[in-house]
């Protein structure tokens, strides 16, 4: 089973949170987490604790940080997020509708089924929400042509 396969909706949101609240001097810290998440300190803790067994945070002093396998799953997530979200925009739903669909299935459909329906999808550069699509890993180095 593939990582982001493994975690749970509240842990990416927890990994998206950190990743937005980190900076080059300092980690995010709990509060901050907590906050973005919307629930008490000890609550973050518990979606953090998870995320660091599993090598995608570091903690120290109270900050939490990505690692490298931690921003790349998060890349990973916001892959398979835009992609299932322009699949659904392409079957007629509105962008906030096709979001909230993508977040049905977003963390349940695997690499290579993420793979097959961009290539399908004829491999989008946005999503509905015009943010970014990274290529395909086959097509990385394609981004010239």
């Amino acid at each position: 089973m593939e990582t982001l396969q493994r975690l749970t909706r509240r842990q990416v949101d927890a990994l998206r949170a950190v990743g937005g609240a980190e900076t080059a001097e300092h980690g995010a810290s709990l509060k901050t987490t907590a906050s973005a998440l919307g629930v008490t300190s000890p609550s973050a803790l518990e979606c953090l604790t998870p995320l660091e067994e599993l090598g995608l945070i570091s903690r120290h002093r109270g900050k939490s940080r990505l690692t490298p396998r931690g921003r790349t799953t998060l890349v990973e997530y916001q892959r398979h997020h835009r992609v299932a979200e322009n699949l659904f925009g392409q079957l007629g739903l509105a962008p906030d509708a096709s979001c909230e669909a993508a977040r049905e299935v977003d963390l349940a459909i695997s690499h290579s089924t993420v793979e097959r329906i961009c290539a399908a999808e004829g491999h989008p550069e946005v999503c509905p929400h015009g943010a970014p699509i990274s290529p395909c890993s086959d097509r990385k180095g394609d981004a010239a042509s």
